[in-house]
């Protein structure tokens, strides 16, 4: 191994993560043996984690079966999910019950983009709008340079947004099957050049928050980041009666009086019983970012008493996440994108389908259990 190659694959060793442990151990005074127990090849997780001293593990069950109707995901499916939340699992698996047992679940992707908005500084009002010319004229120019940086990115869309001096502009990008996060960024960096070579702006900063990434968003409940996805149930009288020992106007009129009043008056972003549980769950067992369980959560939950039967929905507008890149590629998280049929190529919109019936699930299990009053019930029985 030549000079450069050894400097490349430093830290990365099992010896490396070994002496680093050890170094933590003395500097804290913490035993950390169940943390050195691990099956990862520290080599394989250098692009994940920096410093690494080990792993912390987390239980990994499954829900299902569940019956998905998709333009994607279309079958019988288990899902894993990771958490440590007692009672979880259980009452997704008891919504997926009752959506197997009533037909299935329709899921459908409506759109599929992911945003980075940078802000540039001009020189007044008036050069914001020459900018937004020369960049509405040149869409070749600008296109070019996002193919200089992917193969696999397109841009879909450019919106522009100017607040005195500020030019926010919201890059559109059509990612595959990565989340797509780090391609924006990289052809939002190359969009910014362009510009400014050729109108006198100056870049700020690449992401000028209008993305919005990481953080609750209305322009992203409204126009979408990621998959907006949606799934949808029908739910007959009497297995709302047998299974979930409620009715269809009382799951009805809790979801109204809950997700929709409640949620208004705090002033939600989203509104939904749990989606956030479901999210994260689903993003930690299947090697997603943890941190978009944010966008995730900005769910909408819609009930409806149709002549006893029970109409149920929700919709996702920001679903953030990839079956390339990230964390997919780690074995444990891989062998659970396996277990439902999403590892690689072609297969995104799959998993965001699968998601979205996961949430369902958890929202009809959650809203049937406050409509009967066995919330309570549920979590003392299982321990917490």
């Amino acid at each position: 191994m030549d000079q450069k190659e050894g400097l490349k694959n430093r830290g990365r060793t099992r010896e490396d993560v070994e002496i680093r442990r050890k170094a933590a151990e003395g500097f804290t005074g913490a035993d950390l043996s169940a943390i050195s127990e691990y099956a990862i090849d520290p080599e394989m997780a250098s692009k994940n984690i920096e410093n690494m001293i080990g792993t912390v593990q987390i239980p990994l069950g499954y829900a299902g079966p569940v019956t998905i109707h998709g333009e994607y995901a279309d079958g019988e499916f288990l899902v894993p999910l990771a958490t440590t939340e007692g009672a979880l699992v259980a009452s997704i698996s008891r919504g997926m019950s009752v959506i197997s047992s009533s037909g299935g679940a329709n899921t459908m992707v409506l759109r599929d983009a992911m945003t980075r908005a940078p802000v540039l500084r001009t020189e007044g009002i008036a050069h914001a709008r020459k900018v937004m010319e020369w960049v509405s004229d040149n869409r070749d120019l600008i296109d070019d340079a996002v193919s200089g940086t992917t193969s696999h990115g397109r841009l879909d869309d450019i919106e522009f947004f100017p607040a005195g001096r500020d030019l926010h502009m919201r890059l559109s990008f059509e990612t595959g099957d990565a989340m797509g996060m780090n391609m924006a960024t990289i052809a939002s960096e190359a969009v910014c050049k362009l510009i400014e070579e050729n109108t006198g702006a100056v870049t700020v900063s690449v992401s000028g928050n209008m993305c919005s990434d990481k953080k609750p968003a209305a322009i992203n409940m409204i126009r979408g980041r990621g998959k907006t996805v949606v799934a949808e149930a029908k739910i007959p009288r009497d297995i709302v009666e047998s299974k979930l020992h409620t009715d269809a106007a009382s799951i009805a009129r809790t979801n109204t009086s809950k997700n929709l009043v409640g949620s208004s008056m705090a002033g939600t972003l989203g509104a939904n019983a749990h989606a956030a549980n479901m999210v994260a769950a689903f993003f930690i067992a299947t090697g997603q970012d943890p941190a978009q369980t944010v966008a995730g959560s900005m769910a909408l939950t819609y009930c409806e008493d149709d002549g006893g039967d029970l109409y149920i929905s929700v919709r996702m507008p920001a679903v953030e996440l990839g079956t390339v890149g990230g964390g997919t590629s780690l074995p444990c998280q891989r062998e659970a994108l396996a277990m439902i049929g999403c590892v690689g190529d072609g297969k995104a919109r799959k998993l965001s389908e699968i998601l979205a019936v996961t949430v369902l699930a958890g929202e009809l299990s959650t809203l049937a259990a406050q409509a009967a009053g066995h919330l309570g019930r549920a979590h003392a029985a299982l321990g917490r």
